[in-house]
């Protein structure tokens, strides 16, 4: 079987030390915001993974960001399924409003990036530690 690939496109809120992270759809585990990069995210070739990322965390926590610069591109497989792999584009990002749960969103916290929980998503410790070397 050949294998699939998602792209998926967020940002990575970073405030005081403490990152935004969230529960939604059917996972159990914390991720960063975002999702899929969808056909529409396309209208501005230059632009359409930023857009992605802008209208995920807008869909999610109701806010809108300053992107400040691309943070860890990744390629890891989708939990459960090995033929496919997710693409992660993430950006370090600046929250703009307060945050207000999407539909989707079951629960998010702002943890500390020197402390972060066990039932983080795959992406989650390496974006932070990459982060983290380059403060």
């Amino acid at each position: 079987m050949e294998k699939q690939f998602i792209v998926a496109s967020g940002p990575v809120i970073i405030e005081e030390g403490k990152v935004l992270l969230n529960k939604h759809g059917d996972d159990t585990f914390w991720k960063f915001l975002g999702g899929r990069v969808e056909d529409f995210d396309f209208s501005d070739i230059n632009n359409s993974l930023e857009e992605a990322c802008r209208r995920e965390v807008k869909e999610e926590m109701g806010i809108d960001i300053e992107i400040i610069r691309p943070l860890k591109p990744m390629m890891i497989p989708k939990p459960g399924d090995l033929q496919t792999w997710v693409i992660l584009i993430h950006y370090l990002a600046k929250r703009l409003g307060e945050v207000k749960l999407g539909e989707d969103i079951r629960e998010a916290k702002w943890f500390n990036i020197d402390n972060l929980p066990p039932d983080c998503a795959p992406n989650i410790k390496p974006v932070i530690e990459e982060y983290k070397k380059s403060m």
